[in-house]
């Protein structure tokens, strides 16, 4: 038996998804790039951090959903990158920021969305609750050597009883997954909560150069190479106009 089909529109774009697809994975499915810091491929949906959120309905009765969790439907209408998701993700990139700026991969994501001021004081927080640790110990280890526990502002992720699990092995999939411990940078040290120096968006680069000055690989195709160089990334030779 065949899956059935939904006919949706996304961006102004009709398209066709396979039912029980949420609107993260359709979007990826045409290369429409939605930022995800609580997501994982190999693990199920959250929605904790939100910074996936689109807005889907018509202009009058729109409403922001999480797009990793929300299901297609059929007729669905979905916007990615409106005014109200992009000052959205941003005020929740400022909070995420505020909260653990410690965190390489938020410092990340808050340059490369253009997040310049954080209006709120930094904690310094060791947590952002995404569940990613929780649920790579659960759905991967198949352990559950850890969870949540707590309500309100005493939630927080710790072992039965807060003593040590008899069922982890130990593994460190819960701190590869972490976005706040697996990869940090000056965080407390640092002049300001936000450093945007840690993501460079624009190359750059000379009009000729060697392999040894360039920062990306050599089939990237956004700079000039040495003349008589193939570019496979375009198909082209470079030829470097010389004046007479």
């Amino acid at each position: 038996m065949s899956a059935k089909m939904l006919n949706i529109t996304m961006n102004g774009l009709p398209m066709e998804v396979y039912e029980g697809s949420s609107i993260l994975e359709a979007a990826r499915s045409i290369g429409v790039d939605i930022p995800t810091l609580c997501y994982d491929e190999g693990l199920s949906g959250y929605g904790a951090c939100r910074l996936c959120i689109v807005e889907i309905g018509s202009a009058d009765r729109s409403k922001v959903v999480s797009s990793c969790t929300y299901p297609c439907e059929e007729g669905l209408e979905i916007r990615t990158h409106s005014k109200r998701v992009l000052d959205t993700r941003k005020m929740i990139l400022e909070l995420l920021i505020c909260s653990t700026p410690g965190s390489k991969t938020i410092q990340d994501l808050a340059a490369a969305h253009g997040v310049i001021t954080a209006r709120f004081k930094p904690e310094h927080e060791d947590c952002i609750l995404c569940g990613l640790c929780v649920r790579m110990c659960r759905e991967q280890m198949m352990a559950t050597a850890i969870d949540f526990a707590g309500r309100g502002p005493n939630r927080r992720i710790t072992t039965p009883f807060d003593e040590s699990s008899a069922v982890c092995r130990h593994c460190g999939g819960c701190m590869y997954i972490c976005p706040v411990c697996s990869s940090r940078c000056m965080g407390p040290d640092a002049d300001t909560t936000l450093c945007s120096s840690c993501l460079n968006l624009s190359p750059s680069c000379v009009e000729v150069y060697d392999h040894q000055q360039c920062w990306m690989p050599p089939d990237c195709g956004t700079c000039i190479r040495p003349e008589g160089e193939y570019l496979p990334a375009t198909g082209r030779i470079i030829k470097v106009e010389t004046e007479a």
